[in-house]
């Protein structure tokens, strides 16, 4: 299986860029749409377990939209062939200091690129 094709890795990049802006600007009909509509879809949060793009959606749309915005220290994306790929990067919330993690499978479908697993984490103090 071909690792990192170039054409491969520059969607998955593009389309986590559109993630990350959503993300940031609260822009939940986008972040709703890059996430795979599926049961099987999980995001586990820095205090919250989902399961199901419904679980996912409602927490979303619930979520308070101030002190979003966060800078990315390093990403690394890693694509498998031409339709799975993986998103890891290290963020600093601005205006806490508080370093975090990500990361993010990806799955080609027929309606394009789409997380079908995620993962956010807040390293301690100590960064262990």
């Amino acid at each position: 299986m071909p690792v990192n094709l170039p054409d491969v890795v520059a969607e998955v990049t593009a389309v986590f860029a559109r993630y990350e802006a959503a993300l940031v600007g609260n822009d939940v009909a986008v972040l709703d749409a890059l996430f795979w509509d599926s049961p099987h879809t999980l995001r586990y949060g820095a205090t919250e377990n989902l399961y199901g793009y419904t679980a996912i959606q409602a927490f979303r749309a619930a979520r308070p939209s101030q002190g979003l915005a966060r800078e990315l220290l390093r990403t690394v994306i890693t694509t498998y062939g031409k339709d799975f790929a993986t998103a890891n990067c290290e963020f600093r919330r601005t205006g806490s200091g508080k370093t975090g993690r990500q990361s993010q499978t990806w799955m080609r479908t027929p309606l394009g690129w789409r997380v079908v697993a995620a993962h956010v984490s807040w390293l301690t103090e100590s960064g262990a």
